[in-house]
């Protein structure tokens, strides 16, 4: 009787598993962080959703009003040029772009500089 019920619990444990696996933001997909030369420390997110990639870049150097020159690139080919301000009340700023994916794995880089700074990131997804 012992035995039957532990492969009972065993296999609504295992049939259970994908659902709270995943949960409720599904796959995190990848997530890489580093320092700048200059101190601050920055964080890249990658994620592959339905033939596009989500692209998080954040900076956080804890100074408001600092600008910063920034570019996303996907496999060497810029797919974001612009510039950012850090802002209140953390003194960061973030990029939060949808890109389109290739058939294979596509390389992430993100670069962000300042007077003084450079923030360099990449990741594959």
């Amino acid at each position: 009787m012992r035995k039957l019920t532990m492969s009972i619990v065993l296999i609504a444990a295992v049939a259970l598993l994908p659902a709270t696996a995943l949960g409720k933001g599904g796959n995190p997909g990848v997530i890489k962080r580093g320092k700048c030369s200059n101190g601050a420390a920055w964080k890249l997110k990658g994620k592959n959703d339905d033939g596009l990639i989500e692209v998080e870049f954040e900076v956080d150097q804890n100074v408001n009003g600092r600008r910063w020159n920034v570019v996303l690139k996907r496999n060497g080919v810029t797919v974001f040029r612009s510039v950012r301000v850090t802002r209140a009340p953390s003194g960061s700023f973030s990029v939060n772009r949808r890109i389109r994916g290739t058939a294979g794995a596509d390389r992430i880089s993100a670069v962000a500089t300042t007077a003084g700074g450079r923030c360099a990131a990449s990741l594959s997804v």
